[in-house]
């Protein structure tokens, strides 16, 4: 037992350094080119961190055959923005109500408006397509769906980039290029491109492996204390696939820079509802029913509570993504009743 309580704490410390290293890499690429704060949250963090978790339905769809596989595949797409829109929303909600109380920062979350709603705007209408046409539609059409969704992403991207939002406002010293420094080995004022790529893959690769060594010494543990694998795999699991984009967001909060925090959930949610959701619609029956249905129809609630307060108060309360733990609970509630 001991044994996976250090592994399971080694995990979470490795996410935590390694999440704190990826912002602080990829706010020093903004800075460096002079990108906005809704590029580098929603597009590049978004991005950066979203494409290894979609490596699993590519991986259950292609290479292993069989109706099992491609469920997992499709369940592997639905819990991606099902987490993303409930547990990471409560984490940063979480985060500002902690911060708050230690005085660190103001009760509400501060962000873009404008950006931010685009980022929901185009989650809810895209998700909405992908849940709701393949149950209206023909079969036959569910292909020109598929387009669709791609097209809306590369639409996303356009607007994102060409739309007004502000720089990179604040942004500490990129750590490596400070080891570099140093050790006498960089006498530039500024850090290499390079160097922070290098950064940014390197803080990635380990939030990755310390994202899998928690997960399996979070299996072990259930294991030890008689959890159904079933039940492991549907509500533990998934978490764990999502973790560096929570912590990223958690980590940005923290210190009060909260439109790159939300747009980096935001643009991970508009980002998996379009390309992996496209590979489901054409590689697999893509037939939501049950649970599946359930956790996108709590997906695209969470996210439409926080449009239309940020619509109507243009600012966001930490209650409202605090809510989202609420729906999480719920479906957890929903699918261990319906596994008795």
């Amino acid at each position: 037992m001991l044994y996976e309580l250090f592994f399971l704490s080694l995990g979470l410390l490795l996410i935590l350094l390694a999440a704190e290293t990826f912002t602080n890499g990829i706010e020093t690429f903004g800075r460096r080119f002079n990108l906005s704060q809704a590029v580098v949250g929603s597009l590049l963090a978004a991005v950066g961190t979203a494409l290894p978790e979609t490596m699993l339905p590519l991986v259950a769809i292609f290479l292993y055959s069989g109706e099992s596989a491609h469920d997992i595949g499709m369940g592997a797409i639905l819990g991606a923005p099902f987490m993303l829109s409930t547990l990471a929303f409560f984490l940063v909600g979480l985060t500002v109500v902690i911060s708050y109380a230690r005085k660190r920062r103001t009760f509400d979350i501060r962000v873009e408006p404008h950006s931010t709603r685009r980022d929901i705007l185009f989650f809810l209408v895209m998700y909405s397509l992908a849940v709701l046409m393949p149950i209206l539609v023909n079969r036959s059409l569910v292909p020109f769906i598929a387009i669709l969704l791609v097209g809306g992403y590369v639409f996303y991207v356009y607007r994102t980039v060409r739309e007004e939002s502000a720089g990179i406002e604040h942004s500490d010293d990129m750590y490596l290029w400070r080891v570099f420094r140093m050790a006498g080995l960089s006498q530039s004022d500024r850090p290499h491109v390079l160097l922070i790529v290098f950064q940014v893959l390197g803080a990635l690769a380990v939030m990755i492996t310390g994202a899998h060594t928690f997960v399996e010494s979070l299996e072990h543990i259930s294991v030890r204390f008689g959890m159904n694998p079933l039940l492991f795999a549907l509500i533990l699991a998934p978490i764990a696939t999502e973790l560096p984009e929570k912590f990223n967001s958690v980590t940005w909060t923290w210190k009060g820079r909260d439109p790159l925090a939300i747009g980096n959930i935001t643009g991970a949610m508009v980002f998996q509802t379009t390309f992996p959701v496209s590979i489901g619609l054409l590689f697999t029956e893509w037939r939501l029913t049950g649970m599946a249905l359930f956790s996108a129809v709590i997906a695209l609630v969470s996210a439409c509570m926080v449009f239309v307060e940020l619509s109507v108060r243009k600012r966001i309360s930490p209650y409202t993504m605090l809510f989202g733990g609420g729906l999480y609970l719920i479906y957890v509630f929903v699918l261990i009743a319906g596994n008795h």
